[in-house]
């Protein structure tokens, strides 16, 4: 790893994050907040200032960036965004802890929603539009929307790129990555638009519609009201909020292939097909469980349609405590909180593309024992896929599965019990937020020891950026070189 280009990296996303702060600013503006709250984004600002400049000046003179570069530079800048994201919030007093005000942010930064926040509404409004902003810009990454606003220079960025975006398939849309980052949020951001809209001629306010427009485009799921979506009591709201969290669970490169005109690659996806036929499973099973539970039909459909969309996109906004549903439909939002969004959407666990290859690998395995000699090639969307691919698959399976026990173990020791622990763990390393029991929609992660909240932190983002980029920081060799 070449840490003289790692580091001067940093560098910009210091700048970056200093350039960020202004908008909390500005709403702190608005809102005539005192000064001296404001002052703890503007001290902030100074210290990224200060520090980018210094990182900065350790720019090689020939920028080329390995894929280790990338996973390093990756891991290394969502540690520190998290940790000065949170830093205003520690200063100004609104959070009293460091180690909260970071979980706190790295949950926005990672769209995973997961608070300790008892009383989020005793927050100011600049503090509560910069928690969820982060999820507006975590939502498609970090280096991703750097990339899109701020050019970046050298050779070999195409391996920053495929550090973090989300999901086992990575393909270049167009043939720089500043054009391939900028048409990404360029999408994102319309569509982002267009919800805070649709949400304002629903009823809600300016504020409001941009505080659960960016989590439902991050599908992170931080709001301003204590009992976040049910607190608006707006059915409209419900069934926009519904749709938006399920399209922003689609893989992006669909939204490209429909601005070229190419409708028929859309209808052909595989991936997307699973999806939603999950999703209407989902939907029909719970449907089926609850329906002695509720007198109204269309109140029954809307509050399942919104659960399932807010579950299986990893977003976690609620308008019901589902955690006092019957134990079928838990099992059945347990398998969404895993499953998770499409490859190359914002939404957080295993991703759909890897259900459809783990699926596709148990049937032909299965066809193998029938007929041993003959070829039967893995294909997803027409294309084979290569067995080397279908092993690396097989093998992050594993890996999401011993970094889970792992977190389950450590953070039963400190805080128990057992399905406290496991669905923390769930929730934060498949970026969902709110899980079942003590951290169920109405709960939070106030009561968790520091040394849990520490591991949940790191289990955030490790899940955000799919183990690899965060993992490669605990490999002492690639600190011996460079």
């Amino acid at each position: 790893m070449n840490k003289r280009l790692v580091f001067s990296f940093l560098g910009n996303i210091a700048y970056l994050e200093a350039g960020l702060l202004v908008f909390p600013i500005i709403v702190g503006l608005i809102y005539r907040e005192s000064l001296a709250s404001l002052s703890a984004y503007v001290w902030v600002q100074a210290i990224l200032i200060l520090l980018g400049f210094a990182l900065r000046k350790l720019s090689p003179d020939q920028a080329i960036y390995t894929f280790v570069d990338g996973l390093a530079i990756t891991s290394l800048a969502w540690l520190f965004l998290s940790f000065f994201g949170g830093l205003p919030l520690y200063i100004s007093g609104q959070i009293p802890s460091l180690v909260d005000a970071v979980f706190e942010m790295a949950s926005g930064f990672t769209t995973t929603g997961a608070s300790i926040l008892i009383n989020v509404e005793a927050l100011s409004q600049s503090a509560l539009f910069w928690r969820s902003f982060s999820h507006l810009v975590g939502g498609m990454g970090l280096l991703v929307f750097a990339f899109a606003f701020v050019p970046q220079k050298g050779q070999g960025t195409v391996n920053i790129m495929r550090a973090e975006v989300p999901g086992p398939k990575f393909g270049k849309l167009v043939a720089k990555n500043e054009n391939y980052a900028f048409m990404l949020y360029k999408i994102y951001l319309i569509m982002t638009a267009v919800l805070v809209l649709i949400l304002m001629l629903t009823g809600m306010s300016l504020f409001d519609s941009l505080i659960y427009a960016f989590g439902a485009a991050g599908t992170g799921g931080f709001a301003n009201k204590a009992e976040s979506v049910a607190y608006f009591h707006n059915p409209a709201a419900e069934y926009v909020l519904s749709i938006a969290m399920i399209l922003f669970g689609f893989n992006f490169n669909l939204y490209y292939f429909m601005m070229l005109g190419r409708i028929k690659d859309i209808f052909e996806n595989e991936e997307l097909r699973l999806f939603l036929l999950i999703i209407g499973l989902a939907i029909i099973g719970i449907m089926i469980s609850l329906s002695g539970s509720y007198d109204s039909l269309e109140v029954l459909f809307r509050d399942t349609l919104f659960t399932v969309s807010t579950i299986i996109s990893t977003t976690g906004y609620a308008t019901v405590d589902f955690a006092l549903w019957p134990l079928f439909t838990h099992v059945i939002l347990l398998i969404l909180m895993f499953s998770g969004g499409m490859a190359g959407s914002t939404a957080g666990g295993l991703k759909v593309s890897r259900l459809l290859i783990y699926g596709k690998t148990i049937i032909r395995e299965l066809r193998l024992n029938l007929q041993p000699r003959r070829v039967l090639p893995i294909t997803i969307d027409g294309e084979i896929l290569a067995e080397s691919y279908v092993k690396q698959t097989f093998f992050y399976f594993g890996l999401y599965g011993l970094i889970f026990i792992i977190g389950v173990l450590v953070v039963s020791v400190s805080q128990g019990p057992f399905l406290t622990a496991f669905s923390a763990v769930s929730a934060t390393l498949n970026n969902i937020g709110p899980g079942m029991g003590v951290v169920g929609p109405t709960g939070s992660y106030a009561g968790f020891t520091v040394i849990s909240k520490i591991v949940l932190t790191f289990l955030m983002i490790i899940g955000r950026l799919e183990i690899y980029p965060v993992l490669i920081l605990f490999n002492y060799k690639v600190w011996a070189k460079g």
